[in-house]
């Protein structure tokens, strides 16, 4: 049906198609196109329309046999060399592969000869009356020609028009009267008029298929180029033209089915962009952009063009590799390379703070091995575990899973399923360290520490179960119950006069901790200056709007806000720059590289950097009198360590403070 639509003013008026089809070529290269397939045709008509005609030709040996008897065995040989040879003429051209048009010749000349072959010897017949009437069979060539085969039009018209010649002069020269000169001359002329339309309408039809069949196959043509299109854009990122997230997926199972099937392995390599969330607020979203683009360009040449392996996008900065392996040594050949192409291209990124000046990467990979099951998943969250590690370590470093390691090993996995019950089943708890003030020897505050213990109270090392809480995101509320917890020994303690918590960085990142920490205090109806939040200066702590944002909260609640584990991370310059922190811990490092005049006078050096800045100084690892009055010396502020007090419950914190005499520390 024709698109047309009524107009406004009730005309018909043409309506675009929703799918526009390519523009078919000329009338000229139409039907240049059409004569060029329809060779094919030809060629596969040829053999069965010309073996049909050969055997009809021969059957009418019988009409020869009752109506020219006397010529009959002339005319029965005629039709046998003719046939023959006419069949013997096309399966050798066939056999060579000749081309059509020799083809249509050798039929149309068999349909010639045929007529004259047989005509020859009838008309010698003595039997004049029975050849004028049995003439009329000539039309039957005329026929073969217009209707047998698959001739092009003019073609078959001129076949028809010779064996017409043939069939009027034959008819002059028989002896005949003149009505029945006029008869069957007129008789010829319309079967040739008609057996020519119906070629001719026959011609039209098949082009008019071909034609319908041209514009479906292009039809065809495009809707499956743009079916693979959509594919293509369903399993493509849009910003860095790699795989997305479901293609990869798709090509994980893949993988997997193939190493459960065959034993094909395989290795995921996870990839993350060091600090680009710094890199994007710095630099806005546009260059963050072109900097994904840009890794992800070489990283496309390393991996697919140089490996033969994939890589895709799996998240905001993370990309992922998957590439069939063999050996371990592979894996970490492959993660090097990565780690050392994004590092090659020298990307600009002066905001972040661990000493380094461009955009690197960290890898995590993980490889197949029969220990880790049946779930596809597994290997991702090795891989996940791994890269969690490389960036521990310090970033732009890799880290290929090592199912003994206790950090990434099955333990791990155990230790985090743990967690999500540990408030429930009451396996998490408290301890309590004083930290007392150097010059008094009075405890002036206590830190509160998270200790996790097994279903059957094996302990678990903090070591161990603090940075799997921060992986997988149990850290949150964990932290909260520590500072809900925290509070109410304050309300309990009168003699504790403040006591630290330990914040992780994923805290205070998440959306509303400064909130929670609030709702804490007024439940326990503490004031926020008898609390303090310790934060760790370790790579972790991205110095970004949001951190910032939330520690100026806690400092508006009143709440103290110390700088823990000094000089162990790259940023506590920035940050001491940034906050003002009422306390400031040095690592215990420090203090026991004090044996050496080198050590001694870094940790000279170090106090003095911080009294110029104006917290107070508090200096964990005290072990011994030796130290403690080396701290004496040094005027610090504030000590903490086993020879001040180990860390205790908070029943034995409460005995310490029930007795005067343990209030002071020789």
């Amino acid at each position: 049906m024709s698109n047309y639509a009524i107009s406004a003013v009730g005309e018909l008026a043409p309506v675009e198609p929703a799918i526009q089809t390519e523009a078919l070529p000329e009338a000229a290269e139409l039907r240049a196109l059409f004569h060029k397939e329809s060779q094919a045709a030809r060629r596969t008509a040829a053999r069965p329309g010309l073996y049909i005609a050969v055997v009809i030709y021969l059957l009418f040996a019988f009409s020869d046999i009752l109506l020219v008897p006397d010529v009959a065995f002339y005319t029965i040989a005629a039709r046998l060399a003719v046939g023959v040879t006419a069949l013997l003429t096309l399966e050798t051209l066939l056999r060579f592969h000749a081309p059509t048009k020799w083809l249509d010749v050798t039929c149309a000349g068999a349909i010639i000869l045929g007529y004259i072959g047989w005509l020859v010897p009838t008309a010698a017949s003595g039997n004049q009356e029975s050849v004028s009437y049995y003439m009329v069979f000539g039309t039957i060539f005329m026929m073969s020609a217009n209707l047998f085969f698959t001739f092009q039009f003019r073609f078959s018209v001129i076949t028809s028009a010779i064996i017409l010649s043939i069939l009027y002069a034959v008819n002059y020269f028989i002896p005949s009267t003149l009505t029945y000169k006029l008869v069957f001359g007129a008789f010829y002329i319309s079967c040739f008029v008609f057996t020519s339309y119906i070629n001719w309408k026959l011609n039209r039809e098949r082009f008019n298929v071909f034609l319908n069949a041209l514009e479906a196959r292009n039809q065809h043509r495009e809707a499956t180029e743009r079916g693979k299109a959509l594919l293509k854009l369903s399993r493509t990122d849009p910003l860095t033209g790699l795989e997305n997230r479901r293609a990869v997926d798709e090509r994980l199972r893949d993988l997997w089915h193939g190493w459960q099937r065959d034993g094909s392995t395989f290795a995921v390599l996870l990839i993350d962009v060091d600090f680009f969330k710094r890199f994007n607020d710095y630099y806005g979203h546009q260059k963050g952009d072109r900097c994904l683009m840009e890794v992800a360009d070489s990283l496309r040449h390393l991996v697919v063009e140089r490996r033969n392996a994939s890589i895709g996008r799996y998240g905001g900065e993370e990309f992922i590799v998957l590439a069939q392996l063999k050996r371990h040594e592979d894996v970490l050949d492959l993660a090097e390379d990565i780690r050392r192409e994004v590092e090659a291209l020298a990307i600009t990124h002066n905001e972040r703070r661990d000493g380094s000046q461009m955009v690197t990467v960290s890898v995590g990979a993980a490889f197949t091995r029969d220990e880790a099951g049946t779930k596809l998943e597994r290997i991702i969250q090795e891989a996940d575990r791994a890269l969690y590690l490389a960036k521990a370590d310090g970033r732009n470093c890799v880290h290929l899973f090592d199912p003994n390691d206790p950090q990434t090993s099955d333990e791990s996995e155990n230790i985090a399923a743990l967690l999500k019950i540990a408030i429930e089943r009451r396996l998490v708890s408290l301890v309590f360290q004083p930290i007392a003030n150097v010059r008094s020897g009075n405890v002036e505050a206590m830190e509160a520490l998270m200790r996790l213990t097994m279903p059957d109270e094996t302990a678990v090392p903090p070591s161990l179960f603090i940075p799997v809480a921060e992986r997988t995101g149990t850290i949150l509320e964990l932290g909260r119950w520590a500072i809900r917890t925290a509070c109410r020994e304050l309300m309990s303690n009168e003699h504790i006069r403040t006591i630290s918590v330990n914040v992780s960085p994923v805290q205070l990142k998440a959306p509303g901790f400064a909130a929670s920490v609030a709702a804490a205090l007024g439940e326990a109806g503490v004031t926020g200056d008898r609390l303090a939040l310790e934060i760790t200066e370790g790579l972790e702590m991205e110095m970004h709007s949001d951190v910032l944002r939330c520690i100026s909260d806690l400092k508006l609640l009143g709440i103290k806000v110390w700088l823990d584990d000094f000089g162990t991370g790259f940023a506590g310059l920035s940050w001491l720059r940034l906050i003002d922190f009422d306390t400031v811990k040095i690592d215990r490092s420090f203090l026991h590289d004090c044996v050496t005049p080198r050590g001694r006078a870094m940790f000279q050096d170090i106090v003095g950097l911080l009294r110029n800045r104006g917290p107070k100084i508090l200096v964990e690892g005290v072990e011994s009198e030796e130290q403690m009055a080396l701290l004496r010396r040094l005027d610090i502020d504030h000590a903490q360590g086993f020879h001040v007090g180990r860390p205790a419950p908070a029943e034995s914190v409460r005995t310490l403070f029930e007795a005067p005499k343990r209030q002071r520390l020789a």
